[in-house]
C-alpha cells in the first residue's frame, strides 16, 4: 500500500470514529450544561461540528486529506483543543459520568503544558522519584504558570499520600 493510500485510510478512520457515538448503558440526562444537551449535541463532531476548532483555530472541516498532503494541516492542527475537552466534559456530566467529566477537565488543563514538561512531571510523580518539596513546586508551577488548578491539587494530594506511605525520595 502506498504511503498516500495509508494516510488517506488513516484520516478516513479518524474522521469516521469522530462521528460515531460510543455505546453507553447510561440514559442521557435531559438537562443542559453550558448550552450542551447530550440528547441533541452528542457526538459533537457529527451533531455540532461548528463548535469544534483545533488549537490553531482551524475548523473540523479544514482537516482533510488534501490539506494534510499539501501541508496546510500540521500535527498541532490535529491535537485536541481544551475547549473541545471541556465540551466533552459537559456532555459526560449530562449523562451522569462525573468521573469522566472530571478527567476531561484535567486533560483540558494539561493541554497548556508542553509535552516534554508533562513527561518530566509524570516521571517526577513516580514513587521514590521526588521529594515532597519538589512535588509541591511542580504543583505551584502547574497552578501559576499554566493555570492548571485541578491538576495542581492532585499533585499536592499525591505529595501527601507519598509522604504517608513513605514513597518520597530521601532528601
Amino acid at each position: 500500500m502506498s504511503q498516500e493510500k495509508l494516510i488517506e485510510n488513516m484520516v478516513r478512520e479518524v474522521l469516521k470514529s469522530m462521528s460515531q457515538a460510543p455505546q453507553t448503558t447510561l440514559a442521557p440526562s435531559k438537562g443542559t450544561l453550558q448550552g450542551l444537551n447530550p440528547d441533541h449535541d452528542y457526538p459533537l463532531a457529527a451533531k455540532r461540528p461548528e463548535l469544534l476548532k483545533t488549537p490553531t483555530g482551524k475548523k473540523l472541516s479544514d482537516i482533510t486529506l488534501e490539506n494534510v498532503l499539501n501541508g496546510k494541516v500540521t500535527p498541532k492542527d490535529v491535537s485536541i483543543a481544551p475547549e473541545t475537552l471541556r465540551m466533552q466534559a459537559d456532555i459526560a456530566d449530562g449523562v451522569g459520568r462525573t468521573q469522566l467529566a472530571n478527567n476531561l477537565r484535567r486533560a483540558a488543563e494539561l493541554t497548556a503544558i508542553p509535552d516534554n514538561r508533562i513527561l518530566e512531571m509524570y516521571n517526577a510523580l513516580r514513587p521514590y522519584r521526588s521529594t515532597k518539596v519538589e512535588l509541591i513546586l511542580i504543583a505551584e508551577e502547574m497552578e501559576t504558570k499554566y493555570k492548571a488548578t485541578i491538576s495542581a491539587a492532585f499533585v499536592r494530594e499525591a505529595a501527601g499520600v507519598y509522604e504517608r506511605r513513605n514513597r518520597l525520595r530521601a532528601e
